[in-house]
């Protein structure tokens, strides 16, 4: 059993990209910007945004940070967003999710410029990734592919079961791992809360990506020897004897199922810090877009 260290790898595709940044700042360029719009006090998005920020600042990029009150009308968000999209010293920007209640969700995303919308929510961008072509991937996905094409684990012609299908991950997953090259070329099926009978699937998969959030929902009788395992789920459990009172658990039952396991993401240190790994390479890729025109 081989550990797919997100950790470290998201570490290495910083220093990687903090060499980019600065060689472009040696031949005079602009180095990448990228802001951040949060509205609201939610912890967590709190927490996230601002590793967010601290990375842009490891690597060198410039960075913004837009704190909005949890009040603030969809209609001032909708101008704060057109702002964003019209500044031109502004490569990439993401609208935190969640929302506060009285705010569409769906408008906002369809009101962020494609060429800027470096988390590969829009709809633009959704259908670019489908029909192979050069764009933002969705951030978390992104990371996935990355994380299995540094491992060299191999994915043609396997079977690959994803669970959940959720914009986010499962259906880009679904999409990402049936494309044609490396890595990629896999028998997909998504399954989620519907499917029955889930374990006839995940029994024959050479590959499961779990993206449900059910802590520890699978089990090492559900999966066969040699599997990889790909865990999305970040599910915080109450833990009296944990000093923060609460562990972070993912959709595998890792005690288990790592033993039979070829391959096999932690929680945490799996994909959780690829995905801000990937936000920034989709940035940089969004300045060199924007410095060829």
């Amino acid at each position: 059993m081989q550990l797919l260290d997100g950790k470290k790898t998201s570490e290495d595709i910083k220093n990687e990209i903090a060499a980019e940044v600065q060689k472009m700042k040696a031949d005079g360029q602009k180095v990448p910007h990228l802001a951040a719009v949060i509205v609201g006090t939610n912890g967590a998005s709190l927490t996230y945004v601002g590793s967010k920020v601290k990375s842009c600042q490891q690597i060198g990029f410039e960075s913004t940070l837009v704190a909005l009150p949890e009040t603030i009308s969809e209609e001032d968000l909708l101008y704060k967003i057109k702002e964003l999209n019209e500044d031109d010293n502004l490569d990439g920007y993401i609208v935190q999710l969640p929302l506060p209640k009285h705010i569409d969700e769906q408008k906002i995303l369809m009101a962020i410029d494609p060429d800027k919308d470096v988390d590969g929510f829009h709809p633009a961008n959704f259908g670019k990734m489908a029909l192979e072509m050069e764009t933002f991937l969705p951030a978390t996905p992104y990371g996935i592919m990355e994380l299995l094409e540094r491992y060299k684990v191999e994915t043609a012609g396997k079977h690959t079961v994803v669970i959940g299908r959720s914009h986010i991950v499962g259906r880009p997953m679904s999409i990402l791992m049936s494309r044609k090259g490396y890595p990629g070329d896999s028998t997909v099926t998504l399954t989620h809360s519907r499917t029955k009978n889930i374990e006839e699937y995940t029994k024959n998969a050479d590959i499961i990506i779990t993206a449900l959030g059910v802590p520890n929902y699978l089990k090492a009788d559900m999966v066969k020897d040699g599997v990889v395992v790909i865990d999305v789920g970040i599910t915080r459990v109450e833990d009296a004897s944990h000093p923060k009172g609460y562990v972070i658990t993912g959709d595998v039952d890792f005690a288990s199922v790592s033993p039979k396991s070829s391959f096999i993401t932690p929680v945490p240190g799996g994909v959780g810090p690829m995905t801000i790994a990937m936000l920034l390479k989709n940035t940089l890729l969004a300045r060199k877009i924007r410095s060829r025109k």
